[in-house]
């Protein structure tokens, strides 16, 4: 396939993750979110919630158990701001049982959140030689931008929940991942995406863990983001992260499973 083609079909096909990201990943700031925001998923199963009410962080405590620059290797990890921030009622959908995951896919937190904090995490460029971004716009071939824009973006929300709302909200979320599976729109900011497909992966970690690839869908280009959900207690992490290389279909991607494992370690 010519070189311009190549790049014409990749980022046709990330225009659709990239509206999902836009909001999520799109402030630079290192302010803190502190309201809500963030969800986790899983098609199928059922909560492991616990009989007792499961231990709530503190604001404080919570900040300590967010990802801090070191945790994984490779990458450059970031505090959100306010560009970040998305209101629970700013989030639409067409169908109002995929509620749960839309409010996941863009880190609004649910009913009991007590904190909540954010990260990005970025993968590092990696420095091997290979062609530029600037090889790219040159037309220097596929590879180049396989090689270019082949790095992972996670946006990681991490909420503390009071009483059993932590096991609830990732009951609901699992719930919400099945009955949706065949896909919905949602609007944020009067931009609409269009998820055809939730498929679950598996994952592990925390007291539960779930994971999707979730592919979105514009002017008829597919684009895949991967959605991961962890409990532990009463604390909900969620991961939603995209490869632009991989919107052009020349990359597998997959689940940020060095993320997810950082921010397990750092909740037990």
């Amino acid at each position: 396939m010519r070189a311009t083609a190549v790049r014409r079909t990749a980022l046709a096909a990330s225009a659709a993750a990239l509206a999902l990201l836009a909001t999520a990943c799109g402030g630079s700031s290192d302010a803190d979110a502190k309201d809500g925001k963030g969800e986790k998923g899983a098609a199928n199963g059922s909560s492991s919630a616990p009989k007792t009410p499961a231990k709530a962080l503190t604001a404080a405590e919570l900040e300590t158990a967010a990802l801090a620059q070191g945790d994984v290797k490779g990458t450059k990890i970031t505090k959100t701001g306010p560009a970040d921030e998305v209101p629970a009622d700013g989030v639409k959908v067409d169908k109002e049982a995929c509620l749960p995951v839309a409010h996941a896919m863009y880190g609004v937190a649910q009913k009991g959140a007590l904190a909540t904090t954010k990260r990005r995490v970025i993968d590092e460029p990696k420095t091997d030689g290979k062609k530029s971004l600037e090889d790219v716009a040159k037309g220097e071939g596929a590879d180049a931008f396989k090689d270019a824009f082949n790095l992972t973006s996670t946006f990681v929300a991490l909420h503390s929940y009071e009483g059993t709302a932590g096991p609830d909200a990732f009951t609901a979320l699992k719930k919400a991942a099945a009955d949706c599976a065949g896909g919905f729109t949602a609007t944020v900011a009067g931009t609409p995406t269009k998820v055809v497909s939730m498929a679950e992966e598996k994952i592990t970690g925390g007291d539960e863990a779930v994971a999707w690839t979730v592919t979105s869908e514009s002017d008829g280009a597919t684009a895949p983001v991967k959605l991961v959900a962890l409990r532990k207690e009463g604390s909900v992490a969620t991961f939603f992260a995209f490869n632009l290389a991989a919107a052009g279909g020349d990359v597998k991607f997959e689940l940020p499973t060095a993320v997810v494992a950082a921010q397990d370690k750092k909740l037990a």
